[in-house]
């Protein structure tokens, strides 16, 4: 598995032989330039996430991409009439060898007077390959045994003692720092060594990944 962060939520995940985009929101960079998709997942419906500007001239571009999001994401571009299949927890469905289980309901509380919307997240497997879970901005899922963990490090929903204990309960092998585009390259390291030192996870590897930077796992 090869995974390229193009900037906050947004991972190009090259797995079994398929290349699939995961929240393409508007403080990422270059994903609108991506050609030959299989498909592209959509956690929510905030635009950190999801780029109403962007993202249906990105699906047109890939027409071979199936394209599964979340049930007001799905609304918002059946406006613009483009065919897409909302998701929603327990409806797996399969790209190509790549099996995706949605999993998560509900977005993150902000403050009592912000209102939670759907926020479905994606665990990924391939046989042979690892299992990376991307949660979206949530920590309500139960993904089941996880290699990576795509971890939101920064949020207004998010404190540090609840990521820590998220990536305890879920306790990956590698966990690779997303959700970050509110933070100085210092505050993303501060943070990703509080969780690395403190999660105590035995087996937790950071594999920390800068804007448009890629690794294989």
């Amino acid at each position: 598995m090869r995974l390229t962060h193009l900037g906050h939520a947004c991972l190009l995940v090259e797995t079994g032989d398929r290349r699939i985009l995961i929240d393409p929101g508007n403080f990422s960079a270059g994903f609108e330039d991506l050609r030959d998709l299989d498909a592209i997942l959509v956690t929510h419906n905030h635009p950190d996430h999801f780029d109403p500007e962007r993202v249906p001239g990105l699906i047109r571009a890939n027409p071979r991409a199936s394209v599964h999001v979340d049930a007001l994401t799905a609304e918002k571009l059946g406006g613009e009439g483009l065919s897409v299949t909302p998701t929603h927890r327990g409806e797996d469905f399969a790209i190509g060898d790549v099996r995706v289980a949605p999993v998560g309901e509900q977005h993150a509380c902000n403050h009592p007077k912000t209102p939670q919307i759907p926020n479905v997240g994606y665990v990924l497997r391939t046989d042979g390959e690892p299992t990376l879970f991307h949660p979206g901005d949530a920590y309500d899922a139960e993904p089941g045994p996880v290699d990576i963990l795509a971890h939101p490090l920064n949020a207004p929903w998010c404190a540090s003692r609840d990521s820590i204990e998220f990536v305890s309960r879920i306790a990956p092998r590698f966990f690779v720092p997303i959700h970050d585009a509110l933070l100085s390259d210092r505050g993303k390291r501060m943070y990703a060594g509080h969780i690395e030192n403190f999660a105590d996870v035995d087996t937790l590897t950071l594999r920390y990944l800068g804007d448009g930077e890629s690794d294989t796992f």
